[in-house]
């Protein structure tokens, strides 16, 4: 079983961190032989340094990485094809794929997204006008969709970091973090965003100590604006309650642990929002501002799936934050009031990433569907 992922980084991590993340699972999981086509290596060497952004071909976890390059060099197509988020295949590859006697299934991977017209849209082919036939595979958070990455370990490897004291704290040192007793553990990942002064201001005042981490990111510029003064990667800086470090950019292995380390996740995109809520920690998404506001749709489609089973305070509580965090707006407000629900949205973390674990991963169905095309 051979097949091509085909993956370009647009602007952020998201498109590669999600096809890296797929590719190494269908190798390690599903027997599957792997290449990944990346149009910037760079991108994937910042979250995997054992890559060499100058290499055109190299393995890397059992995956053959091969640099999309221009012009197109000829290779025969594998069983199946994936074009990541609609990245369109190079037009040789495609006459290649209708040249060759062998049936090759070719799947676009649509980004992810909670709106209730997903489940309709979910694995239906598209007849393309050179006589192909496309599969539109969404993943998504209920059973009429194509799941989410989570690796068969995963899990496992959350719960024995999050329920040993001394292996939580192994991880941290090792990123040198090191914790007032008492404080609240909170990584920040997010893109430019007003709100961030405010919430700082927040933090600082509350009577509960805060130690704030933050990996290197597009926020950093209104992080510097607010502290006044650069910030160095790994020195704390104080702010009465507020203790803030920045961490340099880390492999992606690393930031999971990261985020099963801290009490609250402020995550961005794609790839990190799936690893947060497996990290069954609450959690604020910033979601990828898309143009006419259409990025505002799956965010309440997702916040009304998410915020099922809580109270109506704690609901109105994540509503509250996550609207403001994505509008720019203050959020003295809405924090004061999600601070007030917090153990309610920590039980309701664990209980939500434990009914998401449930149906099969993204890896295992599109095998799956694979299989079931054939």
């Amino acid at each position: 079983m051979r097949w091509d992922i085909f993956c370009r980084v647009v602007d952020n991590y998201g498109d590669i961190g999600v096809t890296w993340r797929l590719a190494r699972q269908l190798v390690a999981e599903q027997g599957a032989a792997v290449r990944l086509w990346v149009d910037d290596m760079t991108a994937l060497a910042r979250i995997c340094p054992q890559a060499d952004s100058e290499l055109a071909s190299q393995c890397l976890h059992g995956v053959e990485v091969r640099s999309w390059a221009q012009p197109w060099q000829a290779v025969e197509p594998a069983n199946a094809v994936i074009e990541a988020f609609a990245c369109e295949l190079p037009a040789d590859y495609v006459s290649t794929m209708l040249a060759s006697p062998a049936r090759i299934l070719w799947l676009n991977l649509e980004y992810l997204s909670a709106e209730d017209w997903v489940e309709g849209c979910h694995g239906l082919p598209s007849l393309q006008g050179n006589g192909l036939q496309k599969f539109f595979f969404f993943p998504g958070f209920t059973a009429g969709t194509g799941g989410l990455l989570r690796e068969q370990d995963l899990l496992v490897r959350r719960d024995a970091v999050q329920q040993d004291p001394v292996a939580r704290e192994r991880f941290l040192k090792s990123m040198d973090v090191h914790i007032a007793p008492g404080s609240r553990l909170i990584s920040l990942f997010a893109y430019e965003n007003a709100a961030l002064a405010d919430w700082l201001d927040c933090l600082t005042s509350h009577v509960t100590p805060t130690h704030l981490l933050v990996p290197e990111g597009r926020i950093m510029g209104d992080l510097q604006r607010w502290l006044g003064q650069p910030s160095e990667i790994g020195s704390p800086v104080h702010r009465g309650s507020l203790t803030i470090q920045v961490l340099p950019f880390m492999q992606q292995e690393q930031y999971d642990a990261l985020l099963w380390c801290c009490d609250l996740n402020l995550i961005r995109g794609e790839d990190s929002f799936v690893r947060a809520q497996w990290a069954a920690r609450p959690l604020v998404w910033h979601i990828y501002p898309q143009e006419e506001g259409a990025h505002w749709d799956k965010l309440e489609a997702f916040m009304a799936l998410y915020c099922h089973g809580l109270s109506a305070a704690a609901a109105a509580a994540v509503q509250g934050v996550w609207r403001a965090w994505n509008a720019g707006a203050p959020l003295a407000q809405p924090w004061s009031e999600w601070l007030r629900c917090e153990d309610e949205l920590a039980a309701h973390a664990r209980a939500w990433a434990k009914r998401q674990a449930v149906p099969a991963d993204l890896a295992a169905a599109l095998v799956q569907f694979y299989r079931n095309w054939l």
